[in-house]
């Protein structure tokens, strides 16, 4: 089993406590809140099916015993490539009960990048879809398996196992929590390892960062306060749960509030709108790609119930902002995050048009910023620079690169992003570039 050394020391866990941005909490203990107080409520569309939060906490339930039963242990790795599926919340929920760590896989990634992770990683679990978007993931693990020896059991959705694979009915479809001898699920721990992430960052070589249910929520409460979200809103994400974005907005954010989430696999602009005209979408997430593609929608469906879009993840063009505000009738908050720290700057439903328009927003409550020059100098305001950052939401560390981790910090304790930026004189945010080049293919981020 993998052994998940961070750079958390007591002293963090002490200030973040003390101030109130860390509460200890566990998202598995929402799910229990709203299966008992809203059970009929609808927690997850998907395009094959939906389910309240009853049904969500009962299958979540059996599907963590049913791994337990399959050797997953508190600590251990699960390693998951599907799509925005009812499926993928499900096995975030149970490895939650196991006090088990998520891996999220991305749809895109291929067999060298899945040899590199699962093997780094020591995965036990892996659950891919049989297929998606033409491509056979299964046959993908099949041929992997003699290469990736820690991996014990593949889980395989909507599609038929090939050979020394199990279907992931086999986890739903038994009732793994009646079995005599079954053993108790231990939970996640607030300041344990229970998400590791691979970014794809300038290195050359994926960077697993790692983040406890404390980094996580101290995200997603000053979220929800600056964007005054409700168990009302109903919550569209298309991007995937593979990706920062769509595990803390599409997963937490739903469950945190028990709100209702609604999964789009593949993203389509016009069944993006389809969708929010049917299940009457108060909120969707995505990058500029994304909010360009919703604005050119034609006008044939009623997007009247959406009040926010957030664009995050690439550079905004300023215009694109006001058009897509006048013809969605919503608010735009452009904001800035990476996979380390979650979304760090966003604009508020109240900020003056002029700061939303030319800026990435303010900083959340716990964030803090900095520009600074080549020499580690802090720069005028206006002035563009090296972006820095630190605060409550910050990861624990890259997993098993402890060096990559140590030069990603200055001496003081800053976290060198790689982005250029400036900052104006109430403290928003413009990002003007980066320090390393990237190219961006279908949202995903690729070093040169």
């Amino acid at each position: 089993m993998a052994a998940f050394d961070t750079d958390l020391s007591e002293e963090r866990i002490r200030r973040a406590v003390e101030a109130g941005y860390w509460r200890n909490e566990r998202i598995e203990a929402y799910l229990d809140r709203w299966a008992t107080t809203r059970p009929a409520k609808t927690a997850m569309v998907d395009g094959a099916g939906r389910l309240t939060w009853a049904e969500l906490a009962r299958t979540v339930e059996r599907v963590a015993h049913g791994l337990a039963a399959h050797g997953v242990e508190r600590g251990g790795v699960i390693s998951c490539q599907l799509p925005n599926w009812n499926e993928f919340i499900i096995l975030l929920l149970a490895a939650a009960r196991l006090g088990a760590v998520v891996h999220p896989i991305p749809p895109i990634y291929r067999a060298s990048e899945l040899r590199f992770i699962l093997n780094l990683l020591e995965s036990s679990i892996v659950v891919v879809p049989g297929t998606f978007r033409n491509f056979d993931h299964a046959g993908m693990l099949a041929a992997l398996r003699p290469e990736v020896p820690t991996v014990e059991h593949v889980f395989v959705a909507r599609s038929a196992p090939g050979a020394g694979m199990l279907p992931f009915t086999a986890l739903t479809a038994t009732a793994w929590e009646a079995r005599a001898g079954r053993r108790g699920l231990a939970g996640s721990d607030p300041n344990e390892v229970n998400e590791v992430i691979f970014t794809s960052g300038t290195t050359g070589e994926p960077k697993g960062v790692m983040h406890t249910p404390n980094t996580v929520l101290a995200n997603i409460h000053p979220v929800i306060e600056r964007l005054r979200f409700s168990e009302r809103d109903v919550i569209l994400m298309s991007s995937t749960f593979a990706h920062q974005t769509g595990y803390l907005y599409g997963h937490c954010l739903t469950v945190v509030l028990g709100a209702t989430g609604v999964w789009l696999d593949v993203w389509n602009a016009g069944e993006a709108a389809r969708l929010i005209e049917a299940e009457r979408v108060t909120f969707t997430m995505g990058a500029t790609p994304f909010l360009q593609d919703l604005t050119g929608v034609p006008a044939r469906h009623d997007l009247s119930s959406l009040r926010l879009f957030i664009s995050a993840g690439a550079p905004i063009p300023r215009p694109l902002v006001r058009d897509a505000r006048a013809r969605l009738g919503c608010a735009i908050s452009p904001g800035w995050g990476m996979t380390e720290n979650g979304l760090v700057t966003c604009n508020g439903p109240d900020d003056p048009e002029e700061k939303v328009f030319t800026t990435d927003g303010c900083p959340l409550p716990g964030m803090e910023l900095r520009i600074v020059d080549g020499d580690g100098r802090n720069l005028p305001l206006g002035t563009e620079g090296e972006l820095l950052v630190r605060g409550v939401s910050q990861f624990v560390g890259y997993f098993k690169r402890p060096e990559f981790t140590r030069e990603s910090y200055t001496p003081d304790g800053w976290f060198r992003t790689g982005d250029r930026g400036a900052l104006d004189r109430d403290g928003y945010l413009s990002i003007t570039g980066r320090s390393k080049d990237l190219i961006i293919r279908g949202g995903e981020n690729i070093p040169v």
